[in-house]
């Protein structure tokens, strides 16, 4: 439409250019046959008229037919001009259709364009070299992270059955079961590092099979497994508000999501409470502003506005938990933010009146 206004434009502009050329050439051409101010006495009907007269009307009447013949013309011309400017840019068109259904499972897929080599098809062709080398990119990727899975588990977990079993020996002296229980520690959390960094790598590809998955479900059995673990949420009182919230997605990425939300909200908790006062984990489900919903709200320790946006980064610990490694490795929530985007979703994170958390995940509806 704005190249079809702007020939459009042009056009109009060069015709009103060629009326004026055209209105001083008549009129000059009028004065060279017949003088100013002036009678003259037709030959046919013998009656005389001023040349002034008859020059007024003649420009005035060649003015009008310009005029009109210059609106039917560009009416035309605008038509046949939005008829070619689409023609022109639908090669265009195709290559922001395949852009926009770019995605890890359809990078096979190529525009190949045929046509003159001009600078259309230049655009085309290297889109298509683009979309290879991204194919490459995640394959590459993918072999990767099946090649880490097994090179990474593997050492660790045999590292944990020898000090296990080392540690049955009832000869072990305190000191080497002191130190093999740190190594045991030790070895558990760096297997939770691992697993993490491959469930954010697994996230963060796309997803190949969508199921339905009612988020109150998952909630539910996150929910049930942290109640299992009272330990875990010692002086932290439990509240749910779950309503049925339909998406569709990987219910095994979905659960994680669900999980390493609510293990962020028991995690970072404030550690310390009285009897009067103890901290609080909010989990809500359901449909928000269009949108299935996950809600997790907990209290804590004040935090930053400018601190939450980092929050989703890799590694990234608030304050004094940059340094305290023993809450976990700081993938919580970058896991998260990967698993939402997956899923074609939106999280938000806001600052809880009075200190804490609260986060919000936002997925398509079903």
């Amino acid at each position: 439409m704005r190249l079809t206004l702007l020939y459009g434009s042009m056009f109009f502009f060069a015709g009103l250019l060629l009326m004026m050329v055209t209105y001083v050439l008549v009129g000059q051409a009028f004065d060279s046959v017949l003088p100013r101010s002036s009678e003259v006495t037709n030959f046919i009907t013998h009656e005389k008229f001023d040349t002034d007269v008859a020059r007024s009307a003649m420009l005035q009447g060649l003015v009008k037919r310009m005029v009109f013949a210059l609106l039917g013309v560009g009416v035309l011309a605008l038509m046949f001009g939005y008829i070619v400017a689409d023609r022109a840019l639908s090669p265009l068109q195709r290559v922001t259709a395949a852009a926009r259904r770019l995605s890890e499972s359809t990078l096979h897929e190529r525009i190949a364009l045929e046509g003159p080599e001009d600078e259309i098809k230049e655009l085309a062709d290297t889109f298509d070299a683009m979309l290879e080398r991204l194919s490459d990119a995640f394959d590459s990727q993918r072999r990767f992270v099946a090649n880490a899975s097994h090179e990474l588990r593997t050492p660790l977990a045999i590292n944990r059955t020898l000090l296990e079993v080392a540690l049955t020996d009832d000869e072990v002296s305190p000191d080497l079961m002191t130190v093999g229980r740190t190594l045991l520690a030790t070895n558990a959390r760096h297997e939770r590092l691992i697993e993490g960094l491959l469930l954010l790598a697994r996230s963060e590809r796309e997803l190949t099979t969508r199921t339905a998955v009612d988020l109150r479900d998952v909630a539910e059995t996150v929910l049930e497994t942290v109640r299992k673990h009272p330990d875990r949420t010692e002086g932290i009182v439990l509240h749910t508000e779950l309503t049925s919230a339909q998406t569709n997605g990987d219910p095994v990425l979905l659960e994680h999501l669900v999980a390493n939300l609510v293990d962020n909200a028991f995690k970072h908790n404030l550690a310390e409470w009285t009897d009067d006062e103890r901290g609080e984990v909010y989990v809500r489900t359901g449909d928000l502003d269009g949108f299935a919903a996950v809600q997790v709200e907990n209290t804590g320790p004040v935090i930053p506005a400018y601190e939450i946006d980092r929050l989703f980064e890799p590694f990234r610990r608030l304050n004094n938990d940059r340094i305290e490694s023993s809450k976990g490795a700081g993938l919580g929530l970058s896991i998260v933010q990967s698993v939402v985007t997956a899923h074609r979703g939106t999280v938000h994170a806001a600052p809880r009146p009075g200190g804490g958390l609260i986060i919000t995940a936002r997925l398509p509806l079903a």
